[in-house]
């Protein structure tokens, strides 16, 4: 079944200033282009997220860039600030898993490619993972729990909290203080109170129609 997606709300952390270099992530086409001052100057095909594990959509910053992580990792490691989880750039001992939806929501590349990346982009560099954040449109949003982590978590955090029910970080991690406040949403919109983000949770969040 194919919901129209309402527009989600930005997506946090916004990374407000804008370094000489920009990373942009298209997971939907295996792309990742570098810009210098908005023009661009690379453009690599990557490995993404499958959609269970998607890769993180919206605004980061590289805020660690570490090399020989482990032979899974490639020899380079650029991390994001992700605050769900740990996820970033890295290069792969699986080259043909590039161009595929196949990781765990890290961005893999070319030990080659990555190398160069590493040496091109400082600490601080922007990365924006485009991308809905409740999935592309021919899979409903994943039904979400205690225990789960994500940008969709984050998204149902920030939209029970602006309706006054969740009251802690929007960190994108469903712990028991975000269960208490949708079981509280759940009793107020006449839904049985079982703390699970339902395909009908979403629609009374206004996050689908």
């Amino acid at each position: 079944m194919n919901h129209h997606r309402t527009f989600a709300d930005p997506s946090l952390p916004i990374v407000a200033d804008q370094g000489f270099f920009s990373i942009e992530v298209y997971p939907q086409r295996h792309k990742l282009i570098v810009r210098a001052q908005g023009q661009i100057i690379k453009t690599y095909t990557v490995a993404v997220g499958n959609p269970l594990t998607p890769s993180p959509v919206g605004e980061y910053q590289i805020i660690y860039k570490g090399k020989d992580w482990g032979p899974s990792f490639g020899p380079r490691w650029l991390g994001l600030n992700v605050p769900w989880g740990i996820y970033g750039i890295h290069g792969t001992n699986r080259p043909s898993s590039i161009g595929q939806h196949q990781s765990h929501g890290c961005i893999r590349m070319r030990n080659n490619d990555v190398i160069e990346l590493f040496e091109m982009v400082p600490v601080g560099t922007k990365v924006t993972i485009y991308g809905h954040v409740l999935g592309d449109s021919n899979h409903d949003p994943r039904v979400l729990a205690e225990g789960d982590v994500g940008g969709d978590v984050q998204l149902v955090q920030s939209r029970l909290k602006s309706a006054g029910y969740f009251l802690g970080v929007c960190n994108g991690k469903f712990r028991s203080d975000t269960t208490i406040a949708v079981k509280q949403f759940q009793r107020d919109h006449k839904l049985m109170q079982d703390g699970v983000i339902s395909m009908k949770v979403y629609e009374e969040l206004g996050l689908l129609e």
